[in-house]
């Protein structure tokens, strides 16, 4: 990075001026004199999925970008690890090598007596497949694909502040090495400018939070429990879904809004885990899993009720267990709000993108940040700070084009089955219908065609166009 010559304070900046085109990326180097100040085109805080998606369509695009990361690449996160169609269709446009990746044909759902196969449909913007792919690996894999793309990525760096200049634009972060780590570019405590600043940084949002955005505690938020077990059946070609999740003895409790999955992510591992939802954060889920509040659900035993009804030909066995039970919060339907103003953007989780449907994040996670790099890129082009503002506010528009109307049924989706009744009419009737089914996929999987497409396709299409969007 370039050096700036004046020093500059964590918690405001110089007022607002016309954003100077930044100097080049340079090495990083330590001012002679006061605190040290670099700069850059765009800081991106996190390098999971979203923040490695922007970073990396940004480098593409020609802008030098700096990506914080507070741990080093390879730690694990609770996840999934299950990639939709919609997932591959992102992975694809960042030109992302997964040949060697595990594949899925598509969802084999069990529930309510019914077990049903439905494959993942070719259309004209979607492949036929999914994949499977621990966190750990993908965020390695796609961090450093963006690395190779000409993105600057620092990790063991903390941020601990934004910038921001007396109006409260934020211009750039106060960053230190990590306690446990620290790049050698960065040193010690260093202040880094830019005109755009992504928050990428997950469920914490640390940055945005900061800033003053907060959590709509009014908007859905689940909760997800996972470990890893080594299976006879790693090399299954379906991601299993089961939709019978027990609050209490099997069949004499309520069942919860969610589910349980069992899904192949390679080297002889399956990914087994739950994810129950709630239509209000403030609920009984409201503070995540492992807090007081999320803590009227004991998810391990709801997890251990649904483990002993695995099947055995799983191999789901103590000793077969790699690693421990993790649970992790879900923010859903864009429950922090907005994504883009003054200066900084929210990207996947900090930006509350998972899809309520399903629990997904990564496929939202990936789209963010390549939305949020066209404007970012738009902006650089222009000329005045008004042209700059307007390309950028393209961002949140372009989400809200793309989710928005989904996401409104989302939350009315799992109002819906916050009811046990509605939950056990949907798993006992529902699932024997063939047809209704592949509907209730295209819908739940994000797996619906927004041009076009066949019947269902259009269906979904006018539903999402006669709600408000999110």
């Amino acid at each position: 990075m370039a050096r700036s010559t004046a020093p500059a304070s964590a918690a405001t900046a110089a007022p607002d001026a016309p954003v100077a085109p930044p100097a080049p990326l340079a090495p990083l180097s330590t001012a002679s004199q006061g605190r040290r100040v670099e700069t850059a085109d765009v800081i991106v805080v996190g390098a999971g999925p979203a923040g490695a998606s922007a970073a990396y369509h940004l480098a593409v695009l020609g802008l030098d970008v700096v990506v914080l990361e507070r741990q080093e690449l390879g730690r694990d996160k609770v996840c999934g690890d299950g990639l939709t169609p919609s997932a591959v269709r992102e992975l694809v446009r960042m030109g992302v090598d997964t040949s060697s990746w595990q594949r899925n044909t598509g969802l084999r759902v069990v529930g309510g007596g019914h077990l049903l196969h439905v494959p993942w449909p070719e259309t004209p913007t979607l492949p036929s497949y999914g994949l499977a792919r621990r966190r750990a690996e993908l965020d390695r894999d796609l961090a450093e694909h963006a690395a190779k793309a000409g993105a600057r990525l620092l990790t063991g760096v903390s941020v601990t502040a934004p910038v921001t200049t007396r109006s409260g634009r934020v211009v750039g972060v106060e960053a230190r090495p990590s306690a446990r780590a620290a790049h050698p570019c960065l040193t010690s405590p260093t202040t880094v400018t830019a005109p755009v600043v992504i928050d990428a940084g997950g469920v914490s949002a640390r940055l945005a939070t900061a800033a003053g955005r907060l959590r709509d505690s009014a908007r859905p938020l689940g909760v997800a429990v996972r470990a890893y077990f080594r299976s006879p059946r790693a090399d299954d070609a379906w991601m299993e879904s089961r939709l019978e999740l027990w609050d209490g003895p099997p069949g004499r409790s309520d069942l919860l809004p969610g589910y349980g999955w069992l899904w192949p992510v390679g080297d002889g591992l399956v990914n087994v885990g739950l994810g129950s939802v709630s239509s209000r954060s403030s609920s009984r889920l409201s503070s995540g899993a492992g807090s007081r509040a999320g803590a009227r659900i004991d998810y391990k035993a709801v997890f251990g009720r649904w483990m002993a009804a695995v099947p055995p030909s799983w191999g789901l066995t103590p000793d077969n267990q790699v690693g421990r039970l993790a649970s992790a919060a879900l923010p859903m339907a864009f429950n922090r709000k907005p994504h883009y103003a003054e200066g900084l953007m929210l990207l996947g989780d900090a930006g509350g993108m998972v899809s309520p449907f399903n629990g997904e994040g990564i496929a939202q996670a990936l789209m963010s940040g390549r939305l949020a790099a066209e404007s970012v890129a738009q902006a650089s082009a222009r000329s005045t700070a008004a042209g700059r503002e307007q390309a950028l506010a393209q961002y949140p528009l372009a989400l809200r084009a793309e989710l928005g109307g989904y996401y409104t049924l989302g939350r009315v989706f799992v109002s819906l089955i916050e009811h046990p009744e509605v939950m056990r009419l949907c798993t006992r009737h529902g699932l024997g219908r063939k047809h209704l089914m592949r509907l209730v996929t295209k819908l739940l999987s994000d797996g619906w065609e927004r041009r076009g497409g066949d019947a269902a396709d259009h269906l979904i299409q006018t539903l999402t166009r006669m709600v408000p969007a999110a």
